[in-house]
């Protein structure tokens, strides 16, 4: 795989991708969010439905599970977009790096 040539004469940066430590923490978060949206969801369910099955608040468990995970993904996703963008800023100096960057490389295929 080729690296592509850094546009302009500002730094060239080594990876788009967030540093481990931002990953881990969006990781984390998601699976928090996740935890405390199917805890959340059963003992709701749990509350509200007479008897002893759990089948029914364990569903919506892991469906309040599954909304609350999916929620806090997008927004981690944004963020760790927008402190990419930021880092490519504060490398190259240029606000506009990270568009040209992909205007050249759509240029180019």
């Amino acid at each position: 795989m080729t690296d592509p040539a850094p546009s302009g004469g500002g730094a060239r940066l080594d990876s788009a991708l967030p540093s481990q430590g931002a990953r881990f923490l969006a990781l984390a978060a998601i699976v928090v969010a996740g935890v405390c949206g199917g805890l959340i969801g059963w003992k709701v369910a749990d509350l509200q439905i007479a008897g002893d099955s759990q089948l029914i608040p364990g569903l919506i468990g892991l469906l309040g599970a599954a909304f609350a995970a999916g929620g806090v993904a997008v927004v981690a996703v944004l963020v760790l977009r927008a402190m990419g963008e930021w880092n490519t800023i504060v490398e190259t100096g240029d606000p506009a790096a990270a568009r040209k960057a992909q205007l050249e490389a759509k240029r180019k295929s």
